[in-house]
């Protein structure tokens, strides 16, 4: 038996509890891992609070990141010992999650655990900020250099906007963070931002051609605020889009596109290949300041993940928050 966070839908309804269950019941899958940390990231929070249509397989297992150890592996890349980490894949959607002891998964899913992370920290990542280091990938891919001028993080107290605010600073890059949370400009500042702006600047329906001020943009809010981060950035400028804190739509016009040459590039950590992941990780390994991501960290027991995760979606948490599993 091991314990999970179970969620299910009947004809009783929705419930959200931690369960004991019995490993017999987890899917198919080549490797059988301890999951040691998971963490909540915004789809877990839609997910556990049943806000938006996320599981699409009952009962679910949440938790859509993880890291540990192999236990038990037919897969010829991983070993019982072998330390990984699971981010995306569907997990927590259409196959049991990593917020519970233990997982069975697909080994092709896995990736080394960096020797510079424990598992605690990879989870202080996780999909948030493994997608923030994707972000900064494209934003490199076209081109993008300390001393090119001002990058606009959007949603930047939350989990993606944090890390790709640490990123980007800790390389040079000249950070503007928004957000809505005046009271944590200091917070931002010392991830590496080098002035903060109230999101109101940029959350309300806006002209289709701004003012030229971002030389790139990571943006994890969509909707209004990402056409207007379009629209204000400067010509042959790259905007990185991965998220829909503010909804799904985008309203806006290919003016930006097609008079400014703006790139809008579109950044998916869920099915993400291997060797971009592996890249990510890499990176992140290597650009991730420890001192900067314990700044964000908050930890808590898996008897608290579901209290938390409607903290989340209530918008009173900031950073990333690590749940311990082990």
């Amino acid at each position: 038996m091991f314990k999970a966070l179970l969620l299910e839908k009947d004809d009783a309804g929705f419930r959200a509890g931690i369960r004991d269950l019995d490993e017999a019941a987890l899917p198919e899958g080549d490797v059988l891992v301890a999951v040691a940390h998971s963490t909540l990231n915004y789809k877990d929070g839609l997910a556990i609070t049943n806000r938006s249509p996320v599981v699409r397989k009952w009962p679910m297992v949440a938790g859509i990141d993880g890291a540990g150890r192999v236990l038990e592996s037919s897969h010829p890349q991983w070993r019982a010992g072998d330390a990984f980490i699971l981010n995306g894949w569907g997990v927590g959607e259409t196959h049991w999650g990593c917020l519970a002891q233990k997982a069975r998964l697909k080994g092709d899913w896995l990736v080394p655990l960096p020797a510079a992370f424990t598992t605690r920290q990879a989870m202080a990542i996780g999909t948030a900020g493994y997608t923030a280091m994707l972000c900064v990938l494209a934003l490199e891919r076209h081109g993008l250099q300390p001393g090119d001028g001002e990058v606009l993080v959007t949603g930047a107290t939350g989990g993606v906007g944090s890390v790709a605010t640490a990123l980007l600073g800790k390389l040079g890059h000249r950070v503007v963070a928004a957000t809505g949370k005046a009271a944590e400009a200091d917070y931002l500042r010392s991830l590496g931002a080098a002035d903060v702006i109230d999101r109101a600047e940029l959350a309300a329906p806006g002209k289709p051609l701004q003012k030229e001020r971002w030389a790139a943009v990571v943006d994890a809010v969509g909707s209004h605020t990402l056409a207007n981060a379009c629209a204000q950035t400067r010509y042959g400028g790259v905007v990185a889009a991965c998220g829909l804190a503010q909804g799904a739509d985008l309203p806006a016009t290919v003016m930006p596109f097609i008079l400014r040459g703006v790139t809008l590039a579109g950044v998916d950590s869920v099915m993400a290949p291997q060797p971009l992941r592996r890249e990510a990780w890499q990176r992140l390994a290597r650009d991730l300041d420890p001192k900067r991501l314990e700044t964000i960290t908050t930890e808590v027991p898996l008897a608290q993940a579901i209290a938390r995760a409607q903290d989340l979606m209530a918008g009173k948490l900031r950073g990333r928050v690590v749940v311990t599993i082990g």
